[in-house]
């Protein structure tokens, strides 16, 4: 799957965080006129943590979730184990 077939199965709400973190990540870096992999990829956490901090907050206050069942079900199998071994940061 390419970026584009992958963002192009997301929901209006997935799509809309991820563009949050990727837009926060891009505003922090150039803020701090980030230089090199370190400090661009402490500006990544910090924008992809403004994003799922923003999702978390809706899914608390509208008590579904944003993330849909449909695209972790369309991975390979080899991924979503991946997935399902990593600990959750957002939760």
């Amino acid at each position: 799957m390419t970026a584009v077939d992958g963002k192009q199965r997301m929901t209006d709400l997935e799509l809309i965080f991820t563009m949050l973190g990727e837009a926060s990540t891009t505003e922090i870096a150039k803020k701090k006129d980030a230089q090199g992999f370190p400090a661009n990829k402490k500006a990544a956490r910090v924008g992809g943590a403004i994003a799922g901090n923003a999702r978390h907050e809706l899914e608390t206050e509208s008590g579904q979730r944003v993330s849909s069942k449909e695209n972790f079900k369309s991975l390979s199998e080899g991924r979503t184990r991946l997935l399902r071994k990593r600990p959750s940061k957002a939760d």
